[in-house]
């Protein structure tokens, strides 16, 4: 035998032995020697039988003897080995090779045996075949969706829980681009490029990239939120690979985005309430300095119809009247005795507020959507939405912003500062100005298409010097009123202070009156009111009540009472528009003839022109 087939003949790991046409075994190499019991040196001349345990295969010697004579082969043919009684090895079973030796000269025939054994190996392969099982089972259990990916990108592995989340099944995406079939692009559809993909970077920088904004494409084309964690795979100091493990995070972005909007409307809600809060202490301080709508005169009457008349519906009101005329309480009226009145009604003073400011007060803002813009806010018509929204002084809002304002209330909806987000409301709105409105419209500096939004349903509120028959009972409450807030004895007005209040002309209207009222009592030291004290200089002139020394005097003198008599039928024409006969006219007020008030007009030189 040649040396080096010799030398490769004793060292192989397998069983070799070499037969000759006897099938007589003349050699085997080390590891069958050690098997049997046999030295490195030992000659043998062993039976085939010896070799294997044929009892029950006589047709293995007939085959060896074909491969010896004939040149056939054996290939994987099942045996068993013998086994030795003085082995501690436990090889039963293999797989049998042979092939016919070459014929030298003065060699016998021959053939070379080669015996793999699969006993152990069959047990590794059946517990390695159980161990890659119970991997797979345990993969599988995972509630976590499990990716596989090599140096490629390509997917390697996919287990079930993936599969369920995202809809890939497993022949979907083996061997395949995963980043291509369920990361290829940005939740806005722009392209995400895998150099950027934080599941590939694993396996170029070798480090653990985890992460909780990250979307996944689900096979029905919709966008799954999720939490990931790639982690590389090293193999001898070299990068093979990565794991992604992820999981399906919609539930907890569902209720972060509702506790988000939650904490925003809690935010709203309790700006509302305070705003709210803010408006009943208004609501309540006018209620206390105001009273209710008290009085019996035609003109009050005439106005309180009006506000019965159109409280019900929703008509948008516009409110007409001097300053001071009781405007907002008319407003307040018609609020009490609509179908919002459980509603807030809120109150903006176009008056007040700063140019700059009138779209964040009336629609409100976000955080940062101008300098000085530190947190949200809530607009009036927002405060105002399922109740009524009254506007007064409307004629002080600028042009520019008229537009804004006009849509909406005609759409019913609007966008806060800064926000792209439409608010919708449902609200009532209640106008009020001293201007002439349609003088504004004439000279552009209000809007006709606004006026005719908010002029639905006009009222035009009397001055006081229009209702006479008012003005001792206003007085009187306020007076009440004044006193309780001073924490003083409720003092009297006398029959004489009364007729002195209703001959001056309250160019300020109730709100003149009321602080008359007020004057008087702070200047009072007793318990006689000193009116006298409070009413102005050029008050005391027009009604001549420098010349009343006290409320004992009995008389006055003929100038006087010849201005009194005067400024008297003055008050009487104002309050009739200048109407002398008629109903309501100025002589049936004063009890006389028409032709009676002619001529002392006459007499006193009272002409219209002069008492505008």
């Amino acid at each position: 035998m040649h040396f080096s087939f010799n030398n490769c003949f004793r060292d192989a790991p397998l069983f070799l032995a070499v037969v000759d046409d006897a099938l007589i075994c003349r050699d085997i190499n080390q590891v069958w020697r050690d098997y049997i019991g046999l030295t490195a040196t030992a000659e043998i001349a062993i039976s085939v039988k010896r070799l294997f345990n044929l009892e029950k295969e006589c047709t293995l010697t007939r085959q060896i003897e074909q491969v010896i004579h004939q040149g056939s082969i054996i290939k994987g043919k099942t045996v068993t080995l013998l086994e030795a009684e003085y082995s501690e090895k436990s090889v039963h079973e293999g797989l049998l090779s042979a092939w016919r030796i070459p014929e030298t000269d003065h060699a016998s025939m021959s053939a070379i045996l080669v015996f793999t054994e699969t006993t152990r190996y069959s047990q590794a392969v059946n517990k390695l075949d159980r161990l890659q099982t119970t991997h797979e089972l345990i993969l599988e259990a995972v509630g976590d969706g499990i990716y596989g990916v090599d140096c490629d990108g390509k997917t390697t592995f996919v287990n079930e829980a993936a599969t369920q989340i995202l809809g890939w099944r497993a022949e979907d995406v083996l061997g395949k681009s995963l980043h291509g079939i369920h990361h290829h692009s940005y939740p806005d559809g722009t392209p995400y490029p895998s150099n950027q993909c934080p599941i590939y970077s694993a396996f170029t920088d070798g480090e653990v990239h985890e992460g909780d904004n990250e979307f996944f494409w689900h096979t029905n084309g919709t966008l799954v939120p999720v939490e990931y964690k790639s982690t590389p795979i090293i193999e001898d100091g070299r990068i093979k690979g990565a794991v992604a493990v992820f999981r399906d995070i919609s539930e907890r972005v569902k209720s972060k985005k509702q506790r988000e909007e939650a904490y925003e409307q809690i935010k709203t809600l309790k700006d509302l309430l305070e705003r709210e809060r803010d408006y009943l202490r208004d609501e309540i301080n006018v209620t206390l300095n105001f009273g209710e709508m008290i009085g019996e005169s035609q003109a009050l009457k005439h106005t309180l119809g009006q506000i019965e008349a159109v409280a019900k519906t929703q008509a948008s009101v516009l409110v007409l009247g001097e300053s001071g005329v009781g405007k907002e309480m008319v407003a307040r009226a018609i609020h009490a005795n609509s179908l919002r009145a459980d509603k807030p009604l809120v109150k903006v003073n176009c008056a007040s507020i700063p140019k700059n400011l009138f779209e964040s007060e009336f629609f409100g803002h976000i955080r940062g959507s101008f300098t000085g813009a530190h947190r949200d806010r809530v607009g009036r018509l927002h405060l105002a939405s399922g109740g009524t929204l009254f506007l007064d002084e409307v004629g002080e809002i600028p042009i520019d912003l008229q537009g804004k304002l006009l849509r909406a209330l005609q759409e019913h909806e609007f966008e806060r500062v800064g926000d792209d987000k439409t608010t919708k409301i449902n609200v009532r709105v209640i106008a009020a100005t001293n201007r002439d409105l349609e003088a504004e419209i004439s000279a552009g500096r209000f809007r006709e298409d606004l006026y005719y939004r908010l002029s639905v349903f006009p009222i035009e509120v009397p001055p006081l010097r229009a209702r006479i028959k008012d003005i001792g009972a206003l007085a009187k409450q306020f007076l009440v009123n004044v006193c309780k807030e001073q924490g003083r004895d409720i003092l009297t007005l006398t029959r004489q202070q009364i007729d002195d209040l209703c001959r001056y002309d309250w160019p300020g209207n109730i709100r003149e009156l009321k602080n008359i009222i007020e004057r008087a009592v702070i200047l009072t030291k007793g318990n006689r009111l000193r009116l006298d004290l409070a009413m102005h200089s050029d008050q005391k002139t027009k009604n001549m009540l420098a010349s009343i020394a006290s409320d004992s005097e009995a008389f006055v003198t003929d100038a006087v009472f010849r201005e009194k008599e005067k400024l008297n039928m003055v008050a009487a024409l104002r309050y009739s528009k200048w109407r002398i006969s008629g109903t309501d006219g100025a002589a049936e007020l004063l009890g006389i003839k028409p032709s009676t008030l002619a001529y002392r007009m006459k007499v006193y030189g009272i002409t219209q022109p002069d008492y505008r």
